[in-house]
């Protein structure tokens, strides 16, 4: 299962494959197969061992909102360490592996006994784990571009320097030709810093309606 991590987390999930997994463990090609069937079944167990390195504090934080941002601040450091991990499961068809719904769990104690509905409560969680993921994805996108193409992020965007000038300079984009303009020193996208500004926009959103409810609610 470890080498089957490091594998993905070095070189992309795309690169993970049984036979490679034999390899690095120096075993016969189908010595793995005696113990996980597929590699789908491979990679659940990976999915489950990777989000099972996250562990919560039996005493939380008091208050929902700090318990919120430390599970939301724990996922984004497992995708950090495992960006293959955000590839996994969606909105509409979830990974449904138990550690992962550990971090479910965390969250949603978190913001029950506040008088949201189940629907609402649900809904918040929702949010919240889609803004993490969906800026994670980025991290394994970018690894495997940067494999393709040969290029870092930086020297992609230089090779798009005169396309970008062009449709700059052709008067067809003023808000976005003014905002380009006004980089002194260029435009670095800094994921970290994007995760926690959309985070704290999102939960100072969801405050008022956390917090009315819980207002009006007699549950603890």
């Amino acid at each position: 299962m470890r080498t089957a991590i490091e594998i993905a987390d070095a070189e992309g999930l795309a690169a993970l494959s049984m036979r490679g997994v034999a390899a690095r463990l120096g075993v016969a090609v189908m010595s793995p197969y005696r113990y996980v069937p597929s590699k789908d079944d491979l990679i659940q167990l990976m999915a489950d061992a990777a989000y099972g390195e996250q562990d919560y504090p039996a005493d939380p934080p008091a208050g929902w909102r700090p318990r919120v941002e430390l599970g939301a601040h724990a996922l984004w450091g497992l995708y950090r360490r495992h960006p293959w991990l955000a590839q996994l499961g969606s909105l509409t068809r979830p990974l449904l592996v138990p550690n992962l719904l550990g971090y479910g769990e965390w969250m949603l104690r978190a913001l029950d006994g506040h008088g949201l509905d189940s629907i609402t409560l649900f809904d918040i969680h929702l949010l919240i784990y889609s803004h993490v993921q969906g800026l994670a994805v980025h991290l394994e996108w970018e690894a495997h571009a940067e494999a393709a193409t040969g290029q870092t992020e930086d020297q992609w965007m230089d090779s798009l320097s005169p396309a970008l000038e062009e449709l700059v300079s052709s008067g067809r984009f003023p808000t976005f030709t003014k905002v380009v303009r006004g980089f002194d020193d260029g435009y670095d996208l800094r994921l970290d810093t994007l995760f926690t500004a959309g985070l704290n926009a999102l939960l100072d959103g969801l405050t008022p309606l956390i917090e009315g409810r819980a207002a009006g609610s007699t549950a603890p």
